[in-house]
């Protein structure tokens, strides 16, 4: 019923497509026993063995030693018994072979189905596996076929297509099939269909890997990054820091005359980008992160999680930004609430009751570490402080 040509033909799947041929052997016994025992009773009890070393089938029926037979299908004479076995007694279990005459073409049949629904599954199985290793990874794509706002992208070194929504995108992305563009994988899942990929190009991690390409402090260690907020296509705010006395964080990731930012500026359609130093200090971290603004004071409430920020009457708009972006993202970044008042309010904070307040004074903070390839920072919007809670 089943010839050498068949055991061959598993063992060239194993080797062309990586997938076990004892997997194969275990699935097509299962399988082949329900439909023998379909087509003869499912009452009797029987199982289907493959030999790949003697490229035979054998199906064994098993059934109880009686005195008298009343149920064929289970059990067998006790006379019948000793002719294979002389020592066969009434209660023994006896392995009985089955003729495979009648069975051929609905085995072939089967193996048929069954080869193919496995290969399937594990041609899956094993593409989830490898595309697995992509997740969390920044990828060069060529774009495949766009379908209304969606774009898909081929994944290299796979038959997989990746999805990026529109709100994977950067506001401005302008794409045409066959353009190569970087994505960002963010998250796979297995289906029914295999491996669902979703890329992205707005995500935090899109930065942080387009930061670990172009910056090799990075990519190494010596530069770590903190904390990452970001308003894609307008604005982010990166908190980076080093333990290593020698080297500055904040030139590392500029480069020789702004190179290595502006390309990284550049892949995000010129999305501004503002590199702040963490510092384990609540209070100069706050600081910094209002960046461009100058910051005079800041004062904090533990208890409440909230900070209060002095910046000179003329840079209010400039911190808070416009709708009160920079403000936002600060805030994002460093874990504060943080209200932003201009240095002519003079009203009194509030007494503190369950933390003592701190305040400190900072030394007046470089512009130079926002950095906008766009052209000069334009005026922005001012945003009344009061609409942030009073400590």
């Amino acid at each position: 019923m089943v010839n050498k040509d068949f055991f061959k033909a598993l063992e060239e799947l194993e080797q062309e497509k990586k997938i076990d041929k004892d997997t194969f052997v275990a699935t097509l016994e299962t399988a082949l026993t329900s439909a023998y025992k379909k087509m003869y009773g499912e009452a009797k009890s029987a199982m289907v063995k493959l030999y790949p070393e003697r490229n035979t089938i054998r199906i064994y029926s098993y059934k109880t030693v009686v005195a008298e037979v009343e149920d064929p299908d289970k059990e067998i004479a006790l006379s019948e018994a000793k002719l294979s076995k002389k020592s066969s007694k009434v209660g023994d279990i006896v392995a009985v072979e089955e003729s495979t005459k009648d069975f051929g073409r609905i085995a072939a049949q089967t193996a048929k189905q069954v080869v193919m629904q496995k290969l399937r599954e594990m041609e899956r199985q094993t593409a989830a596996s490898e595309l697995s290793e992509k997740e969390d990874e920044l990828l060069t794509t060529i774009v495949k076929r766009l379908d209304g706002e969606n774009v898909y992208v081929q994944i290299p070194g796979s038959n997989t297509e990746g999805v990026m929504m529109k709100n994977d995108q950067i506001p401005g992305d302008k794409f045409n099939i066959g353009d190569r563009v970087k994505v960002y994988v963010k998250k796979i899942k297995d289906s029914f269909k295999g491996p669902q990929i979703q890329v992205s190009r707005s995500n935090i991690g899109f930065i942080r890997k387009l930061f670990e390409l172009e910056i090799p402090e990075i990519a190494s260690g010596d530069v770590k990054i903190k904390n990452i907020a970001r308003d894609a296509g307008n604005r982010a705010k990166v908190a980076i820091y080093t333990e290593r006395p020698n080297i500055d964080a904040i030139g590392a990731c500029v480069g020789n005359r702004g190179v290595r930012i502006n390309t990284i500026v550049n892949e995000l359609n010129g999305e501004k980008i503002d590199l702040v130093e963490y510092s384990e200090d609540p209070l100069e971290y706050i600081a910094r992160s209002l960046s461009p603004a100058k910051v005079l004071s800041v004062e904090t409430n533990d208890s409440l999680n909230m900070s209060q920020v002095i910046v000179p009457d003329d840079k209010l708009s400039l911190a808070i930004g416009k709708g009160g972006q920079n403000v936002r993202l600060a805030a994002r970044l460093t874990g504060w609430k943080i209200d932003v008042k201009p240095e002519s309010y003079i009203k009194p904070v509030a007494a503190q009751t369950e933390t003592e307040e701190v305040e400190y004074e900072l030394t007046e903070l470089s512009d130079d570490n926002s950095f906008d390839t766009m052209g000069d920072l334009e005026e922005l919007e001012t945003i009344d402080g009061d609409e942030f809670p009073e400590l």
